[in-house]
């Protein structure tokens, strides 16, 4: 036992070793070789397979089911560069000033009625799929729109958790750790219930089992119901986010384009299940949408559908 106690801290360490030597030597690199680089890792992941490239192929074929074969394939490539983007970016964030953040976010849809609503001290709760590169909106946010709260999914070891943290936490944002057993929906909701709160959190995996099923891309799938409780107990907004990549101007590497669809109304009838259920609901389409318009940058990499669960649980 305690050999395999020393072999998993030294398999840990290097895992953080690795991580946190890829923090500081992709910041080293300029832009376009960096991102040339995470797509000839792509590629090579994507010919190599595995679990997480099987598991976003079936998630993309129940989302676009009339692609075939080949254009399925074509669409992983996409999604496995997309999502390898995120990590280059992720590792460069840190070093980008606000004004360079800045230059590589457009925004459409509603920012101007969720600037308002948080202005006027009414809080906001995002709710978001894990689309584009969430961090750089994250951190826009945070110097652009309003401080945000969030809840982080606890990686393993702790030390690369603790890593990424930190990261976060650099970026102007406070990190609500999903821990086991602790109540993470109420310390959020506690937060989110001082005037002007900001909320963002990635919705489209019921980590908690606690979720609703509702209809996504036409599939019943499982998300969280989280936000719209919250939302619903406090009198917060519940505005769904979608966030896609985009060509920079010039064609001078990636950026980022966030959506801020119409806040959806929360009922408030005896049925309180009922009415989160339907909230959802409206999220789900916002967010269905965007992934069908822009599967290659959904980074769903786990089981989300309903079928897919049931035959986990079979």
């Amino acid at each position: 036992m305690a050999a395999e106690g020393l072999t998993t801290r030294a398999r840990d360490a290097v895992t953080v070793a690795a991580f946190k030597g890829a923090w500081w030597g992709v910041r080293a690199l300029p832009e376009r070789a960096a991102h040339r680089l995470f797509d000839v890792i792509a590629d090579v992941t994507t010919r190599r397979g595995g679990p997480s490239v099987a598991r976003m192929r079936s998630n993309y074929a129940i989302a676009r089911p009339e692609l075939d074969d080949a254009a399925l394939d074509a669409l992983v490539a996409a999604g496995v560069r997309s999502y390898l983007r995120y990590w280059c970016e992720a590792f460069r964030l840190p070093s980008l000033t606000r004004e360079q953040i800045a230059e590589r976010v457009t925004t459409s849809g509603e920012l101007e009625a969720t600037r308002s609503m948080l202005a006027d001290g009414r809080s906001v709760v995002a709710y978001l799929g894990h689309l584009g590169n969430w961090d750089l909106a994250g951190a826009w946010s945070a110097t652009q729109l309003a401080h945000v709260t969030t809840v982080a999914e606890r990686l393993e070891p702790d030390a690369l958790f603790r890593a990424f943290l930190h990261f976060r936490e650099e970026l102007g944002m406070t990190i609500i750790p999903l821990t086991k057993g602790e109540n993470v929906l109420g310390q959020v909701e506690t937060l989110v219930r001082e005037p002007g709160a900001f909320a963002p959190l990635l919705s489209d995996r019921d980590l908690t089992s606690r979720g609703v099923t509702v209809d996504l891309c036409g599939e019943p799938a499982r998300l969280a119901a989280g936000p719209a409780v919250i939302a619903r107990r406090t009198g917060a907004a519940l505005v769904p986010i979608t966030i896609t990549y985009r060509r920079r101007d010039g064609g001078s590497g990636w950026g980022i384009d966030i959506r801020f669809h119409p806040a959806v109304d929360i009922a408030h009838t005896d049925d309180a299940r009922a009415d989160v259920q339907a909230a959802v609901q409206a999220c789900a389409d916002a967010l269905g949408g965007a992934i069908r318009e822009h599967t290659q940058d959904w980074h769903m990499m786990q089981r989300v559908f309903v079928r897919d669960l049931d035959a986990r649980r079979g």
